[in-house]
């Protein structure tokens, strides 16, 4: 006799998880993590305060992107909740009404824990690739790195690991250039 076989996570399933947990819907299934510890925090607060200005506000840089902590991304059953993403203005002209999103972004960052890093890498990178995301940065604040990922053709080519206090430049976000290790609690 076999296993009873499981109905798949619906929307209404987060619902119910207390508010210090994340909850996702990954191929079906309820993924669930604590929120980020504070160096964790802190790497993703300061990456996007180095993208916000220059990118969301057009202060010293191009403008034309939302740049978003913690959005909640709708793709068909899964729902994704990276920990930054960007879209680009010339496809999303205005932020969605709902409280979540439901068109891929153009660029995103997962900050890696131990607890995360292999749904990141093995479950949502092939999602993301998927639907169309061209950027994925994951950066690691215990290995204090920063790897920068391009979707050539539906598959995910590495264009560079960075760390310690390297300088990033990086597609899409390669008009600025900041320090990396300004992401790093000491």
């Amino acid at each position: 006799m076999g296993l009873p076989e499981r109905k798949p996570a619906s929307y209404e399933d987060l619902f119910d998880l207390p508010e210090y947990i994340v909850g996702e819907i990954i191929n079906g299934r309820l993924v669930t993590h604590p929120r980020p510890a504070p160096k964790h925090a802190v790497a993703y607060s300061v990456l996007g305060g180095e993208l916000q200005g220059p990118f969301d506000r057009g202060r010293g840089g191009p403008g034309g992107w939302w740049i978003l902590d913690e959005p909640e991304i709708h793709l068909m059953g899964d729902i994704l909740v990276p920990d930054i993403a960007g879209w680009r203005r010339e496809r999303m002209p205005r932020l969605p009404e709902t409280a979540w999103f439901d068109l891929a972004p153009d660029w995103l960052c997962e900050i890696l824990s131990p607890s995360t890093a292999r749904v990141d890498r093995a479950e949502k990178l092939p999602i993301y690739a998927r639907w169309g995301v061209s950027h994925v940065w994951l950066v690691d604040p215990d290995l204090r790195t920063l790897e920068a990922y391009e979707n050539q053709s539906g598959r995910w080519v590495l264009l560079a690991t960075l760390k310690d206090d390297e300088a990033v430049s990086l597609p899409p976000f390669d008009a600025i250039s900041f320090s990396l290790g300004g992401l790093w609690a000491d």
